[in-house]
C-alpha cells in the first residue's frame, strides 16, 4: 500500500458532539427514490403498490406526460381492497400479469410498498418470491418498502439495493482485487470517474447499480467498495457480508471530498502520489477554476441544514471548506458514524450536529439564528420564505449530479441561486410597484 498525504482542513472536530433529537419529523418520502433510480436501471420496472396520492406523488415529483411511457407506476388498492373483499395477491397477479405482457423489455421488475400497502400488511415479499419463480429468467422480480412509515426519501435507493445484493454473482476467493462504486450516479458522471479509475491504472472498476440489470458485478473477497452515496447503510452492510472490504473516505462532493473519495481508491491498490497527481491534477484545476466565480458569492454566508436526505454533512464540509461559509446547524435524520467519519473530521471546529429530529425546536433555532440560507424540505421551504428566509430544497441536492471534480461549480451555483433569486426580485418588484403607481388615476376637483 502507498501511503498518499492527507488531505484535512485547517480546523476540524474529529469527534463532534452530536445533539440527538427525538419528536415530530418533517421528512419526504421513501418513494421518491424512483425518480432517480429509474432512470438509472434502464432496463428495470418499479411498481409500487398503494394509493392514488402514491401515483400523484410520484408522477408530480417526475413531471411525467401524459402521453409518456415510463418506468414506473401504481398499482392502486382500492376500498374493496382495504376492505377484504378482494384477494390482494390475485389482484397484485393480474397488475403484473398486464405489465409484463404489455412490455416485454423489463428485466428487473421491483415491487414497492407504500404507507396503504403497509398498513393492511401486504406481504409483497412473499408476492415477490412468487412472481419471480414464474418469470424467471425473463424477468426477476424483486421487492423493498418505500413507505414514509419506515423510510427517508434517500432510503428508497438503500432499501432497492439491499434488496438486489442477494443477487449479485459471487467471485472466487482467489480473484484479482476489484473496485465496486456503490450508489447511483448520474451517467455522466459515472463515465467521469471510469475515466478517471482508468488514468489511475484501476482497470477492473464496476458501478452498482449497474445501467442494465444483467450487467450484475460479481462480490467477493477481493471486492473493494467505495461508497458515492452516504444514504447506504443497510447496502453496505449487505455487500461486506458478501466478503466486500469497504474504503472509509469522504463523499465525492468539491474538490476536497472528490480527491480524498479517489486518493482512498489509489491507496488501496497501490497507486503511487506521481501517478495519482498526474490523473487529477487536469480536472482538480478546472474544478478550481469553476469554484472561483462562485465563492465570493457564498463565502461569509451562513446555512442551516434541516434534517431530510443524508447529505448534509458532505454538502456542509464542501461550502465550509471550500466556499468559506458559516455553519450553523447541520441536521440529519440519521448518523451512521463509520461512513460520515470523514466527513465530521473536516467540518469546522465546534459545527452543531443534530440527529434525528424535532421539527419544533429546530424551526425555533433556525428562526433565533436567521441564517442567510436554509436547506430543507419542500414542506418547509414556502413557510420559511414567507418568513423572509432563503430556502434551497433538499431534493434538488439529490436529482442533480453533483459527484465529482466537474460538477463542483455547479454544486456551488445551486447555492448561490436562492441569492440570486431574491436579488432579482428585489429589482422587479419595486420596479413593478412605481409603474403601477404610475399608472394610477390622480386625484382631482
Amino acid at each position: 500500500m502507498t501511503a498518499h498525504a492527507p488531505i484535512t482542513a485547517a480546523s476540524g472536530c474529529s469527534e463532534p458532539v452530536v445533539q440527538r433529537q427525538r419528536g415530530q419529523h418533517a421528512v419526504f418520502c421513501g418513494l421518491t427514490g424512483i425518480i432517480w433510480m429509474h432512470r438509472k436501471i434502464q432496463d428495470a420496472f418499479f411498481l409500487v403498490v398503494g394509493s392514488r396520492t402514491c401515483a400523484h406523488l410520484i408522477q408530480s415529483a417526475a413531471g411525467v406526460m401524459i402521453f409518456a411511457e415510463p418506468r414506473f407506476a401504481t398499482a392502486i388498492i382500492e376500498e374493496r381492497d382495504l376492505a377484504g373483499l378482494a384477494d390482494a395477491h390475485e389482484e397484485l397477479d393480474r397488475v403484473v400479469d398486464q405489465l409484463l405482457s404489455r412490455r416485454p423489455d423489463i428485466r428487473l421488475l421491483f415491487l414497492v410498498g407504500s404507507c396503504p400497502s403497509e398498513v393492511i400488511k401486504l406481504d409483497l415479499c412473499r408476492a415477490a418470491q412468487r412472481l419471480d419463480k414464474r418469470f424467471n429468467p425473463d424477468c426477476r422480480v424483486l421487492s423493498y418498502s418505500g413507505s414514509g412509515i419506515e423510510t427517508t426519501f434517500t432510503q428508497g435507493e438503500d432499501a432497492a439495493l439491499a434488496a438486489m445484493v442477494p443477487s449479485l454473482p459471487a467471485k472466487a476467493a482467489d480473484s484479482p482485487a476489484s473496485l465496486l462504486v456503490v450508489g447511483a450516479l448520474a451517467d455522466v458522471v459515472e463515465d467521469q470517474f471510469r475515466r478517471i479509475f482508468t488514468d489511475l491504472g484501476i482497470g477492473d472498476v464496476a458501478f452498482f447499480p449497474p445501467r442494465r440489470s444483467t450487467d450484475l458485478p460479481a462480490i467477493g473477497p477481493g471486492t473493494r467498495m467505495l461508497l458515492a452515496q452516504p444514504f447506504l447503510a443497510e447496502t453496505a452492510r449487505l455487500l461486506e457480508g458478501r466478503g466486500a472490504t469497504r474504503l472509509s473516505a469522504p463523499f465525492p462532493l468539491g474538490v476536497e471530498g472528490t480527491s480524498a473519495w479517489l486518493d482512498a481508491a489509489a491507496a488501496a491498490f497501490g497507486i503511487g502520489q506521481a501517478a495519482f497527481d498526474a490523473a487529477t491534477a487536469a480536472p482538480r484545476e478546472r474544478a478550481a477554476r469553476a469554484m472561483e466565480r462562485y465563492r465570493p458569492q457564498l463565502a461569509g454566508k451562513s446555512i442551516f441544514f434541516f434534517p431530510d436526505s443524508q447529505l448534509e454533512a458532505p454538502l456542509a464540509r464542501f461550502l465550509a471548506n471550500e466556499a468559506g461559509m458559516r455553519i450553523v446547524e447541520v441536521g440529519m435524520p440519521y448518523l451512521h458514524r463509520q461512513h460520515m467519519a470523514p466527513d465530521m473530521g473536516l467540518l469546522p471546529a465546534g459545527t452543531l450536529i443534530t440527529e434525528g429530529a424535532d421539527v419544533d425546536q429546530q424551526l425555533d433555532r433556525c428562526r433565533a439564528a436567521r441564517p442567510d440560507l436554509v436547506v430543507c424540505g419542500l414542506g418547509l421551504a414556502n413557510p420559511l420564505e414567507a418568513e423572509g428566509l432563503n430556502t434551497k430544497w433538499s431534493i434538488e441536492l439529490v436529482f442533480t449530479p453533483i459527484q465529482g471534480y466537474e460538477q463542483a461549480g455547479d454544486l456551488a451555483e445551486l447555492f448561490v441561486r436562492p441569492f440570486n433569486r431574491k436579488q432579482r426580485l428585489s429589482v422587479q418588484l419595486p420596479a413593478k410597484a412605481a409603474t403601477h403607481q404610475a399608472a394610477a388615476p390622480t386625484g382631482g376637483a
